[in-house]
């Protein structure tokens, strides 16, 4: 059997897409001890490259591809907005595709983009905690980096791959700091989709935030939603009919509640709104990504500003500079903004 440039990668001990840009004549950013084993390794395989791929990696493109969960969603539609104002002023085209969190609609997509000769491909929404689901991706995404693509990544992923970061767990950690220096001792939390690296890191965070006071989050307080803002809406009627927040005289009612993302505490807000009751005189509520419409809420939303557009504009920066043999991460702030819906808890 011929030898494969995954084998030559392994035998050198660097990323296929070094090994590539490497057997492919273009050794730009590989330090020269790497580029020699690349080259020894593929002597000793006596490793044949193939020239289709050779040629597509040379060719370039102007076009770059993005996977995001659904641009209806107003955190993808600003992140979406980075991309294109970066990608316009580069001159390259950006093709956006909607996978509505189905893995098999992302993986797809993948492969359709890959068949359009892309020449960066752009993920975020998809850090899913699924081995298999990591296991194919994966594979897609080594197949497109050995052919002189671009994978980057919008949040925390199981992919090799340059990335974007988000510090969803400082933010989540300073927001519960912050809500316990006001006097907050009770929380509930209106979770995210359990699969979700996002989810896990926030609900991390906030847990070791409360933790450094020595809160301990009841788990019965946490409510599953799917960072819409319906679920938002239908987990704080759960809360309240539970008993679970929203009455300072019991002891198991929380005092605040925190919704892993702005979408689910807007619906929230609705549902407190609908039920009269008053939010911060009876109950706190904050957010966390800072998307459009927080400053429109009454009262407004104490959240957790994420740059959404400089995310995106970001993820295009990587994905257009010049390549190394090193994988890049881009560590993007997160800031807590006190605004009217969180108070002191009522006497």
């Amino acid at each position: 059997m011929s030898a494969k440039l995954r084998d030559v990668a392994e035998r050198a001990g660097v990323s296929v897409a070094t090994a590539s840009r490497v057997l492919s004549g273009s050794s730009d950013g590989v330090r020269p001890e790497r580029r020699e084993a690349v080259l020894l390794a593929a002597r000793a395989l006596q490793y044949v490259p193939n020239a289709h791929a050779q040629a597509l990696a040379r060719a370039g493109t102007s076009h770059i591809g993005a996977i995001l969960h659904d641009m209806g969603d107003s955190y993808f539609a600003e992140i979406v907005r980075g991309l294109q104002r970066a990608a316009v002023d580069a001159g390259k085209l950006v093709t956006v595709c909607n996978s509505y969190r189905d893995p098999e609609r992302e993986l797809a997509y993948v492969g359709l983009l890959r068949s359009q000769r892309i020449g960066a491909l752009i993920m975020t929404g998809s850090g899913i905690d699924d081995r298999s689901y990591s296991e194919r991706l994966s594979a897609q995404i080594t197949a497109f980096a050995s052919t002189g693509g671009r994978p980057v990544f919008i949040g925390r992923h199981h992919i090799a791959g340059d990335a974007v970061l988000p510090d969803n767990v400082g933010g989540a950690r300073a927001l519960a700091r912050a809500l316990v220096t006001m006097g907050h001792q009770r929380f509930a939390v209106i979770s995210g989709p359990p699969l979700l690296t996002k989810t896990r890191d926030r609900l991390d965070g906030f847990k070791a935030g409360l933790a450094e006071h020595g809160i301990t989050l009841d788990p019965s307080a946490v409510v599953p939603g799917d960072f819409s803002r319906e679920s938002g809406s239908a987990a704080m009627a759960q809360l309240l009919d539970a008993g679970l927040a929203g009455d300072p005289s019991d002891e198991r009612s929380a005092t605040c509640v925190f919704a892993l993302n702005d979408p689910m505490a807007l619906g929230a807000l609705r549902t407190l709104r609908e039920r009269k009751i008053d939010v911060p005189g009876r109950l706190s509520l904050a957010g966390f990504d800072d998307v459009p419409g927080t400053l429109d809420a009454s009262p407004t939303l104490t959240t957790v500003r994420i740059p959404l557009v400089e995310m995106g504009e970001a993820a295009v920066e990587l994905a257009l500079a010049p390549p190394t043999d090193e994988l890049r991460a881009r560590h993007i702030r997160a800031e807590v903004v006190l605004r009217e819906s969180t108070a002191p808890p009522p006497a």
